[in-house]
């Protein structure tokens, strides 16, 4: 019986074709073996997007899926666009869920809107955007905080919520991000595209349009793209 010639040019790619399908296949069950723990991570880390948007921050995942649980009532669609009724110590809060382009990729977002039609709280999320510059857009809790109190439409339901880069009207606009006047331009934008559907609405118009929408549950909400 012959030695087998282990420098043969038969034996490496025999060799190497079977060590691929061994380690496709271990890969393939890691992946679906792990599914379930990054599908209920990434819901969760929605949950905490939301919860950001209503100023609520600092919760671990226990913390924040008991949260979620309480202030979020019902998660409904306008027009497409995903929106969650929550109430907070009583009061009436819409969120928004929001998309848009920045400068090197996809952002995302929700906004709250309180029963006035003024913004309650914000969080902004980025796919690539640039550390210390637009990155800002997710990273400051501070420049988030500068929507709070802002008038979002006019009488006429036009959308004044506006990032500009000198705030001429306090009432209803923000500073644009030092240095990332584009990935600023981007957020306004997905503000003003996210918000149109919602123009004229007072919280109890809000409220009385989404009534007739299909609602969907609110234990696993989908993730928004970062």
């Amino acid at each position: 019986m012959s030695k087998l010639n282990t420098n043969s040019n038969t034996y490496i790619i025999i060799y190497s074709a079977v060590l691929v399908v061994v380690v496709a296949f271990l890969l393939a069950f890691i992946f679906k073996a792990l599914k379930p723990m990054q599908d209920a991570n990434v819901a969760l880390d929605v949950k905490k997007q939301i919860l950001y948007s209503l100023n609520i921050r600092n919760l671990d995942g226990a913390e924040a899926e008991a949260k979620y649980a309480e202030v979020v009532k019902e998660e409904k669609e306008i027009d497409g666009q995903k929106v969650y009724e929550c109430q907070i110590d009583g009061q009436d809060i819409l969120v928004a869920s929001l998309k848009g382009m920045g400068l090197w990729g996809g952002i995302s977002g929700y906004l709250s809107v309180d029963k006035d039609g003024k913004v309650y709280g914000a969080y902004f999320n980025h796919e690539s955007e640039t550390a210390g510059l637009g990155a800002e857009i997710k990273d400051s809790q501070a420049w988030q905080e500068l929507f709070i109190g802002k008038s979002i439409w006019d009488e006429s339901g036009n959308v004044v919520l506006s990032i500009v880069k000198k705030v001429d009207d306090p009432s209803s606009q923000v500073d644009c991000v030092t240095g990332a006047t584009l990935t600023s331009n981007g957020v306004d934008a997905m503000i003003k595209d996210g918000l149109k559907n919602l123009k004229g609405y007072s919280m109890s118009q809000l409220v009385e349009s989404v009534e007739c929408s299909d609602s969907t549950s609110v234990d696993e909400p989908k993730a928004e793209e970062e």
